[in-house]
């Protein structure tokens, strides 16, 4: 749930300190404004899922009910008891420690100084993603192209095997339950909906499955629909409506997870976990980035045994577009890709949380004709992907009951028959990269490992006896696989068809190996390989811009793994095989524009590069900081989420020609001339939208805990802003420390320091400087890795 953006405070006012830094500046301005306001308040509360996990079949499902509503009744009680107390308006979750409130100034202080409130969030709802009406394409032999294309039908055909047996589910804006393709599905088909529908909104009339947008019944129907449009057609079905129109409400989103692991009847009554489904498809999601809200009821349905299928999202073709919740760990994400098996330009690209590879797979999602209320239609989006996997999971427990509710081995299975798709556009490998995952969805195959004679095939790469990281590892025989060795150089494939393979690894620098195999029927196989090193020369050079040594450059050798990167005095060194390469240089920010030779190595060669320097039209320039980091020594009354005040400057400051005396320091790392601004949402720049007018050291989504603070300092030439020790609102694990500074001759410096985790490198800031009708400006960076720790950039007027 992000913080939404803030009217500006009056000039000189500052944030909220103390408990109430735990609460949205959205939230406080609500209350403010209407006297009371409706929020969420989040718990810091316990893993409660131990005997969960550890149970088998159903039993997993009713250890979860049992123990989280246990854990959720210790972990709220105290709050519970103020509330009551309070005649407030309040909705609790026994799934996650979460709480929807009403209520006025006074309680919402009372509840920010509580030690176990977490955090205090606005109640905004998630937008389901827009289905993009798309073609009709050909079906083929009966089943629509998409279905044929994952060998869904070959499934059915050569191993009688559907989907029975398997209950799916969906989150999403409903299922019109009497539609041809899903009528003899349905769980509830007898007529009576308690337990297998659940609407907590009360949006469908008399309490009958409806589906007021669409969207929940095509992505049903690509699961379970009969007449082709389903990849598993004989599983049965259920559906929770946790959207209620084209937006999804928290507390709908809650109640649905809930409800998944124990169904309740219509009134939301009388849980009954051994009714819970076997997979739950989510076909909707967030920004990009991690967003925690919905993680306990993830972890709750995993702990159940519940697959968890999630859209990747449609934020492409950017790296770090993942939607939240399928970037999450515990989740299971779908890429979409086309009719050529393309990835689709709009599909989200990873990383994750953590660095997890996202998406985890990818499936069609371009041209899908799925079932819509009282006929069919054809839409594009990851929304249409990820009921592939979701029927293709049905599938599999159907043809092997034993995998039902073990994820773990289905995450494998699903990875280890993925047809590879090597795109490191956005990181990874080729066998499971950010773009396609592990690669494209196969349902034969992925049945057919789960249900043949399989064995495993594991070894260690190694070179001189030492071991080799990211060497490839191929196998060809009954199927296709490829891994990268590990960083002790080791490899396992850990479930392959039995059968015959030819082994080939490779690296680059090293002659590649090839041998056979033979994977045995629930045997294991033991092949490790020792790879010669090619021959191979030396390329040292330095690299400049405008005469400035350039440290922190990317120097790489297109097509390779070889990669380096320039020292303080800009200095490289590589060494690579012989032959012909493309050498290129990319900065570490945008102060200088990357450059790309050709480069043949016969032996030891020099090549030094020197890289354009970038500047915008008023003239303004960047490069390296010289100077050291710089602290301030008067602190600012900010904390907490999204605040501003005002500070008066010891001389007069130009940007862009224009002298400025005054200015506001904002908690999400800028620093605005003409106005306040409590922008949490970062543009690349320039942008005629507002901020303006405005310095952004590193504007992000920031967030002024207890161990957080904004410094100032005052010197004759010169003024300091500091963001000291800071996280962010969406991860508050990452840290780190930004020093801007400001000279009376126009330059400023930003200088970085105290990096913890991945947000602290700027994959989600902005960083630079703009004019006041953002018609002009220079960017250092937008939403990239450009900050290390120690590292700085220097901005210089066009005069300098």
């Amino acid at each position: 749930m992000l913080a939404g953006t803030t009217g500006a405070p009056p000039a000189g006012a500052a944030g909220v300190g103390g408990a109430l830094g735990k609460v949205s500046a959205k939230v406080r301005e609500r209350v403010a404004a209407g006297g009371t306001a409706t929020f969420w308040v989040m718990l810091r509360g316990s893993d409660d899922l131990a005997a969960a996990r550890k149970a088998r079949g159903k039993a997993k499902a009713a250890a979860v009910l049992r123990d989280a509503r246990a854990g959720a009744a210790a972990d709220q009680a105290g709050l519970r008891r103020l509330l009551t107390g309070r005649k407030a308006a309040f909705r609790s979750f026994w799934i996650a420690d979460t709480m929807q409130v009403t209520g006025d100034a006074a309680l919402l202080a009372a509840i920010a100084g509580r030690p176990e409130v977490k955090a205090v969030l606005p109640d905004e709802p998630v937008r389901l993603p827009v289905a993009r009406a798309a073609a009709v394409r050909q079906a083929v032999e009966g089943a629509e192209w998409n279905v044929d294309r994952i060998g869904a039908p070959r499934v059915w055909a050569e191993r009688g095997v559907t989907g029975a047996g398997i209950v799916v589910a969906n989150v999403d804006s409903g299922v019109q339950f009497d539609h041809p393709a899903l009528a003899a599905g349905y769980r509830g088909r007898a007529g009576d909906h308690d337990y297998h529908w659940f609407d907590p909104a009360g949006i469908c009339p008399g309490g009958v499955p409806c589906d007021n947008t669409g969207h929940g019944t095509h992505t049903m129907g690509t699961m379970a629909g009969a007449g082709g449009v389903g990849v598993a057609p004989g599983a049965t079905w259920i559906a929770a409506k946790g959207c209620e129109n084209t937006f999804c409400s928290v507390a709908a989103l809650l109640a649905a997870g809930q409800w998944i692991v124990a169904p309740t009847d219509r009134n939301g009554l009388n849980p009954r976990p051994d009714l819970a489904p076997d997979i739950v498809n989510n076909s909707w999601g967030g920004a990009a980035g991690f967003d925690p809200w919905y993680a306990e009821i993830v972890r709750a349905w995993v702990a159940a045994g519940i697959f968890p299928a999630f859209s990747n999202g449609n934020g492409g073709p950017g790296c770090a577009t993942a939607g939240s919740p399928g970037s999450y760990a515990d989740t299971y994400a779908t890429g979409a890709t086309d009719v050529n098996d393309a990835i689709a330009g709009f599909s989200s690209r990873g990383g994750g949380q953590d660095g997890a590879v996202k998406p985890d797979i990818a499936a069609p999602g371009v041209d899908v004709r799925s079932s819509v209320p009282d006929g069919y239609a054809a839409y594009s989006g990851t929304s249409m992907a990820s009921p592939h996997t979701a029927g293709t999971v049905a599938l599999i427990w159907s043809a092997v009951p034993g995998l039902r509710r073990n994820i773990a081995a289905t995450r494998e299975i699903l990875g280890e028959s993925a047809i590879d798709t090597g795109d490191t556009a956005c990181g990874g490998t080729a066998g499971d990269n950010n773009v396609f995952g592990q690669g494209r969805l196969d349902a034969h195959a992925a049945v057919a490992l789960a249900a043949g004679p399989a064995g495993s095939l594991a070894g260690t790469v190694t070179s001189g006896g030492f071991p080799l990281a990211g060497a490839t590892v191929r196998v060809d025989g009954p199927v296709q696989r490829t891994l990268t060795s590990a960083a002790d150089g080791g490899y396992r494939f850990g479930r392959l068809p039995a059968g015959d393979y030819r082994l080939r690894v490779s690296a680059f620098g090293y002659d590649p190996v090839e041998r056979d195999v033979t994977v045995t029927a629930d045997g294991s196989v033991t092949a490790g390989t020792d790879l010669p090193a090619s021959a191979a020369g030396v390329v040292t050079g330095t690299v400049t811009s405008g005469g400035t040594a350039l440290p922190g450059v990317t120097v790489a050798l297109s097509g390779t793994p070889v990669t380096v990167t320039s020292d303080d005095a800009g200095r490289f060194r590589l060494a690579a095989p012989l032959g012909d390469y493309e050498l290129t240089a990319r900065p570490l920010g945008g102060c200088s524009t990357p450059v790309t030779r050709r480069l043949r190595v016969s032996g030891d060669h020099r090549e030094d590069l020197d890289l354009p320097q970038v500047t915008d039209r008023s003239g303004y320039r960047c490069g390296p900081a010289t100077d050291g980091y710089r602290a301030g020594d008067r602190r600012l009354d900010l904390a907490g989420d999204d605040s501003a005040a005002e500070v008066t400057l010891p001389f007069a400051f130009p940007l862009y020609s224009q002298a400025r005396s005054r200015a506001w320091v904002g908690s999400n790392g800028l620093i605005t001339f003409g106005a306040a601004s409590l922008s949490y949402t970062n543009t690349a720049l320039p942008d005629a939208a507002e901020p303006n007018d405005a310095l952004y050291p590193f504007w992000d989504d920031i967030f002024l805990d207890d161990r957080s603070s904004v410094w100032t300092s005052a010197g004759p030439d010169t003024f300091v802003v500091e963001w000291r020790d800071v996280t962010f609102f969406l991860s508050a694990d990452d840290r780190l420390s930004v020093s801007a500074v400001l000279h009376a001759d126009g330059t400023v410096t930003y200088r970085y320091r105290g990096l913890s985790g991945p947000r602290g490198t700027g994959i989600s800031a902005t960083i630079g400087l703009e004019n006041a009708g953002g018609t002009d400006g220079l960017a250092y960076a937008h939403e990239t890795p450009a900050v290390t720790d120690g590292s700085g950039v220097t901005f210089r007027p066009p005069h300098l």
